[in-house]
């Protein structure tokens, strides 16, 4: 009877104090419901509305109605049309569609003939999830199609994924696996970097210096810099060697995007550890970060195919941002001007994360 007095006693007080850890108390419902949310919601497997481009040399009413017809199974939805082949393949290596339909000028003649496609679908094989469902638009029955007499079962489309020809695995995965390993080091690094200060006592020690709240928060995140861009060489050297992984774009442009991106974690994780009391909280909310990062970025999942909601929300993830960069650098050999609009984007991740530290770390000063 005493022993369980005891156990109860010893449970009552643990419960107390986690009734009073408002953080952890959090996490504890706050996880469950938002990976329900995430895998319920947010990740979609029957993906739709893939940003088209259509290049129509036929210029007729079938050509027309055979954008109409695939525009109507909501696979893709036709945000570009464009004049040439070439101009869908960069406006894919800007990351402005992820398909392009080709429409050639003898579009009847084809249509007519079993044995040649009528068109030809352009497919991001830099995934190659988004390879498979562009591809199964080739055995959509459409209206555009004449009837032909005892014309055979044949494909209407052909399909061709740029990028990734051979539709490997590993070249889709190991340039966004730099994003998820920068992610998960730099963020952790600096969660608990001011609350291993207050830990050790050595934050007082540092107030009472002439060094300001921006230079104490810079001078955390310069150091990190260098060991973000120590496994960017070491993961690409490994992918490179081990895995064929090709590198068509400059490595100055890769190491530049990757220096804002890591710059951007870095202040994401200065911000966590002005929230976090104890590195436990610490360690808490990195993975909080993570799990987001991991299935909105586009890192698993095709982007496109996420619900609008799902896609606000990740715009505020930095891995968001850099797959984009790195895809488009290391697989499609894009330029960083290409890719200007993701790189900008980061650089705000890292102004608003870097302000909110500023401020939060003041106010706890106070």
């Amino acid at each position: 009877m005493l022993v369980a007095q005891r156990v109860f006693a010893i449970a009552g007080k643990e419960i107390r104090q986690l009734a009073r850890d408002r953080l952890t108390f959090g996490m504890v419902i706050g996880i469950p419901l938002i990976l329900i949310l995430l895998f319920g919601f947010a990740i979609n497997l029957d993906v739709r509305h893939l940003r088209a481009g259509v290049v129509d040399e036929a210029g007729t009413q079938l050509s027309r109605q055979l954008v109409a017809d695939l525009a109507a199974s909501q696979v893709i939805d036709v945000v570009a049309q464009v004049g040439s082949v070439q101009a869908l393949e960069e406006a894919m290596k800007r990351n402005e569609i992820v398909v392009g339909l080709h429409i050639p000028e003898d579009l009847e003649r084809r249509l007519a003939d079993p044995n040649r496609a009528a068109a030809q679908l352009l497919v991001d094989g830099t995934d190659p999830l988004i390879v498979g469902i562009a591809s199964s638009l080739a055995a959509m029955p459409l209206s555009a199609r004449p009837a032909v007499a005892a014309a055979p079962a044949r494909t209407l489309l052909a399909t061709r994924a740029f990028f990734n020809p051979e539709q490997r695995s590993a070249v889709m995965i190991v340039p966004g696996l730099i994003g998820v390993i920068l992610t998960f080091t730099m963020v952790l690094f600096t969660s608990v970097a001011i609350v291993r200060e207050r830990e050790r006592g050595n934050l007082e020690l540092l107030i009472t210096t002439p060094v300001r709240t921006i230079e104490l928060m810079v001078g955390k995140i310069l150091p990190y810099i260098a060991v973000g861009l120590i496994q960017v060489t070491l993961i690409l050297l490994v992918g490179v060697t081990l895995f064929d992984v090709p590198v068509r774009g400059t490595l100055g442009d890769l190491y530049l995007a990757s220096v804002v991106y890591i710059a951007a974690t870095l202040g994401l994780g200065l911000l966590i550890s002005t929230i976090a009391k104890i590195q436990f909280q610490a360690f808490q909310l990195t993975f909080f970060v993570m799990m987001p990062s991991i299935l909105l970025s586009g890192f698993v999942f095709p982007f496109d195919g996420m619900p609008t909601a799902a896609q606000y929300i990740a715009q505020v993830l930095p891995l968001t941002h850099f797959i984009v960069l790195v895809r488009g650098i290391v697989l499609k050999g894009a330029e960083l001007t290409e890719l200007l609009d993701p790189l900008r984007n980061l650089g705000i991740v890292f102004a608003i994360s870097m302000t909110l530290a500023v401020i939060r770390f003041r106010k706890r000063l106070d």
